[in-house]
């Protein structure tokens, strides 16, 4: 039985990684970004003809993010309360964090199911966009 896990509603990877991988009972998530499936456009941003981000939305790539961490559990048959680590990745750390740490708090209300987290400053990442998710949860 292969470990490898693909959401069929998640966007493609942008490398040759899988969604995820389960080993045993973690469940080991690649980075998650808010990209769309199918689309080369990225919820909240505004790029200009070679690509450069021009103005963004951290609030609609926050909740995209989840949205697509979602997907990627829930093609493992896990649930969004199975989470117990995140490392969030953020561009702009100045900026960003409180609005993310606010959306971040309503997805994880429930002290008794808060994940462990870890949230940096990056100078950039892989595609346009101002967060990534990585993600380590627990199926039983």
């Amino acid at each position: 039985m292969s470990n490898i896990v693909s959401s069929e509603k998640a966007p493609e990877p942008v490398g040759p990684y899988p969604h995820a991988r389960k080993l045993g009972n973690l469940l080991f998530l690649s980075g998650v970004g808010p990209r769309k499936k199918g689309s080369k456009e990225i919820p909240g941003v505004t790029l200009d003809e070679n690509r450069n981000i021009i103005s963004y939305n951290i609030e609609e790539q926050c909740h995209s993010v989840f949205q697509n961490v979602k997907y990627v559990l829930e093609a493992s048959g896990a649930r969004w309360e199975d989470l117990i680590d995140v490392t969030v990745y953020l561009t702009n750390m100045k900026d960003d964090f409180p609005i993310f740490n606010k959306i971040y708090a309503s997805y994880f209300s429930d002290k008794e199911t808060q994940p462990c987290r870890t949230t940096v400053e990056v100078n950039a990442l892989p595609t346009p966009i101002a967060i990534e998710l990585k993600c380590i949860a627990f199926v039983s």
